[in-house]
């Protein structure tokens, strides 16, 4: 076997439209293409930043998603950033909180978090 990259990362959301807005208007993901699903009654939506793909699913009364204590599966999704300052700054202007920036005790960089609508840990990375 030959994986060679990781092709996408898909998430639930419980209110589509809030949570494409905030992952196309504030994080500024490019739409691919957008599906409504009528057997399933619900939307799809691939996404694409760089060479990072995002399918954004629309599913109704779809279960809350455990984090605190955080549960088995995706723990979180990271972004890399060249500048995390500016990007914290540029995220806290969009009125989403992040956490305070701190170091990576392994890779000696800097990063923080931030939540999606649906309080998916995201991480900044530097």
């Amino acid at each position: 076997m030959n994986l060679e990259k990781l092709h996408h990362v898909a998430i639930i959301a419980s209110d589509y439209q809030r949570s494409k807005y905030f992952y196309v208007n504030q994080l500024g993901f490019e739409i691919i293409r957008e599906n409504y699903r009528p057997q399933r009654q619900d939307y799809k939506l691939d996404l694409k930043m760089g060479n990072c793909e995002l399918e954004l699913f629309g599913i109704p009364n779809s279960p809350p998603r455990p984090s605190y204590p955080e549960a088995c599966g995706l723990r979180h999704l990271a972004f890399h950033v060249e500048d995390i300052e500016a990007a914290v700054l540029e995220l806290n202007a969009k009125g989403i909180s992040t956490e305070p920036v701190r170091m990576d005790a392994y890779t000696n960089k800097k990063m923080t978090f931030f939540q999606d609508p649906d309080g998916l840990p995201l991480e900044l990375h530097e």
